[in-house]
């Protein structure tokens, strides 16, 4: 900070470290020691009340008058939980002050610490910042600059040349916090919901991760994906906790994770119920059970991309058979039917608890358990000593045969003959359908919880977010163009947004049907969560499954990019605002620039010299190096 008068004057600068900072109420910290080095460094040590983690905190004031060091002795100040240095210096009209804080945090949970001591810590700590402070904020800048461009600005860059600056800034916003909520330095914790931004959901890690956030980094950064995949081959053991403990096998993943050996840490009370005024119990940690097919989907979504295949041997081959464990102990056979069910549970809509065959829940279930024998095949063949380890360890020969048996019969809800209405699960076709006007242009989320409680919700033809949208999103070769659009029409006017997460899936979706408008409307809708004159959305932090979403509509949604089982598939459709795009991934370690007009497409294979199949509007090609193609535009009347 620089500060220049326009008269003489006495400025008094008060820094240091604040120990007294609480969230939400809680201080979860104990007191710890508190210490100055040569009057210029301050130090504070503190430890968390539950895990026993130790803080270190170190900052040191640089000063200088314009431009030339000040060597002025500070008045320490230590109070309860604070520590501060204090200089008063004389100014005179039109002179520069520049005050330079610079600080260095490490904590005994950090890898390169975890056999320290706390007085070891400390040391290395302050070693460190001398280091750092001597190299002065432009240097660090500098540094900064470089390792921002290294990773993502002439990496990953996305450009969108529009009529509206905006949507630039808004992906440019999206990149800058998917990069720096990813934990990319340790696998052991991954992406929170609310990224670093905020207090909401206690920083745990959801569904959010597999779905939303982890495909920028599949498709962009894939040794941050890695990373994000292995967190969860970490926390089996949790999975494997919260099965035993509902009388299930395999792994079944808690709906809110944190420490790898924490399990489910969803709270199981929240707010208060407006009819009963008591606190409203939280079944998602209970019934939501999508999640272990979400983790199994977003790791077989980082193999397609990145084709690892080092770390599906070790790794995520055991993820995708333990998840389907759990999923063949979680059905119920009915004889009446001859089909095997899921029943009581909570897909991705929260609206509707304790439901029967939830169509995006059994679908990912079989999906799961379909990819999970197709890797027992596999393995069988082309990896005899990882089979037999994983036989060992997993009883695979026994779960396969349970596999076989129940793969055909799981009951997959079909469409309606009258109308390829998709049941989202037993009972919402027969609840109450009610005028759902008002919570449509509702201005804040979740006002239909002023005329309704949750139970009485749960009876009415009205989602909370995309269930059906989304399994088309993720397993979109099973559906055909007719049953979309006839479950968009039956879907979207029950569906009141009232999740982050709804909106970038809805954009995709309406872009995929070629409907310009609807999809742009959409992606702004999408883009005013955390960007728009409403800010108190963002109050508990931003919402990383919506930032998430944001590089989805552009790069999935008008950029037209999927990986279909196995495939690459292009067939972009811009926005009437848009003149171009340009964006970049990585597809088996190639990097390829795709930039695209309303007129043309061309995409280059930049790094690599291995040929790429892929389906390019409905066309098959090859892609070597470059591949230049000619895009009709589409009229929007046409479209409509």
């Amino acid at each position: 900070m620089t500060i220049t008068p326009d008269a003489d004057a006495d400025i008094i600068i008060r820094s240091g470290i604040n120990g007294a900072v609480t969230n939400s109420g809680t201080q979860h910290f104990s007191e710890g020691e508190k210490r100055f080095y040569d009057k210029k460094y301050l130090q504070y040590v503190q430890t968390t009340t539950q895990h026993r983690i130790d803080f270190v905190f170190t900052s040191g004031i640089e000063l200088a008058l314009n431009s030339n060091s000040v060597d002025i002795q500070p008045f320490i100040s230590m109070e309860r939980r604070k520590l501060f240095s204090v200089y008063t210096i004389p100014v005179k009209k039109g002179e520069s002050l520049t005050i330079t804080k610079i600080s260095y945090a490490a904590t005994s949970f950090d890898k390169e610490y975890t056999d320290k001591t706390t007085r070891e810590i400390q040391e290395d700590c302050l070693a460190k910042l001398k280091v750092q402070c001597s190299k002065g904020y432009n240097a660090l800048f500098e540094e900064s600059c470089a390792k921002w461009d290294e990773l993502v600005w002439d990496n990953v860059p996305i450009t969108i040349e529009s009529d509206n600056n905006f949507d630039q800034l808004a992906i440019r916003f999206a990149q800058y916090h998917l990069q720096i909520m990813a934990p990319a330095h340790d696998s052991r914790l991954s992406i929170a919901a609310k990224g670093l931004s905020g207090e909401g959901y206690k920083g745990h890690t959801f569904w959010d991760n597999e779905i939303f956030t982890l495909p920028y980094f599949t498709f962009t950064q894939p040794q941050i994906a890695r990373s994000m995949c292995l967190y969860r081959f970490l926390s089996l053991e949790g999975a494997h906790n919260k099965a035993k403990a509902n009388g299930l096998t395999g792994a079944m993943y808690p709906w809110e994770s944190a420490r790898l050996e924490e399990g489910e840490v969803t709270p199981i009370w929240g707010a208060a119920d407006i009819v009963t005024g008591e606190p409203i119990k939280i079944w998602s940690g209970f019934i939501q059970l999508h999640i272990s097919a979400d983790v199994a989907f977003g790791i077989w979504q980082y193999y397609m991309m990145t084709g690892d295949k080092d770390f599906m041997q070790k790794y995520g081959y055991e993820v995708i058979l333990d998840t389907a464990i759990f999923w063949a102990s979680r059905f119920e056979y009915d004889e009446n039917d001859s089909k095997y069910h899921i029943n009581g549970v909570m897909g991705p809509d929260e609206y509707k608890e304790h439901i029967d065959d939830n169509a995006f829940t059994n679908y990912m279930a079989h999906w799961n358990i379909k990819r999970a024998m197709e890797s027992y095949t596999s393995l069988m063949k082309e990896n005899p000593e990882l089979f037999d380890s994983l036989n060992k360890k997993l009883d695979l020969d026994k779960n396969y045969n349970k596999f076989i048996e129940i793969i055909d019969k799981i009951y997959l809800p079909q469409p309606r003959q009258k109308d390829l209405v998709v049941p989202q699960d037993k009972t919402y076709l027969s609840k109450k359908d009610i005028d759902l006007t008002i919570y449509k242009n509702q201005k804040n989320v979740c006002e239909i919880f002023r005329d309704y409680n949750l139970v009485q919700v749960n009876g009415i033809q009205v989602s909370k977010q995309a269930d059906i949208m989304i399994l088309f999103l993720l397993l979109e070769d099973l559906f055909s163009a007719d049953v979309k659009k006839a479950n968009w029409d039956y879907y979207e006017p029950r569906t009141l947004h009232d999740s982050s997460l709804s909106l970038s899936t809805h954009a995709i979706l309406a872009a995929d049907m070629k409907d310009r408008a609807l999809a742009t409307d959409l992606f702004n809708k999408c883009v005013q969560i955390d960007l728009g004159e409403n800010m108190k959305s963002s109050d508990a932090g931003i919402h990383t499954a919506s930032i998430g979403g944001m590089w989805q509509v552009v790069v999935y949604g008008f950029g037209g990019v999927r990986m279909i089982n196995g495939k690459l598939r292009i067939s972009p459709i811009l926005p009437d605002a848009w003149k171009r795009l340009h964006f970049y991934f990585y597809r088996h370690g190639q990097r390829l620039s795709v930039d695209i007009t309303h007129d043309e497409i061309n995409i280059k294979n930049l790094t690599g010299t291995d040929e790429i199949a892929l389906d390019l509007n409905g066309e098959e090609a090859v892609l070597i190096d470059e591949f230049r193609k000619s895009l009709r535009r589409v009229q929007q009347k046409n479209e409509d």
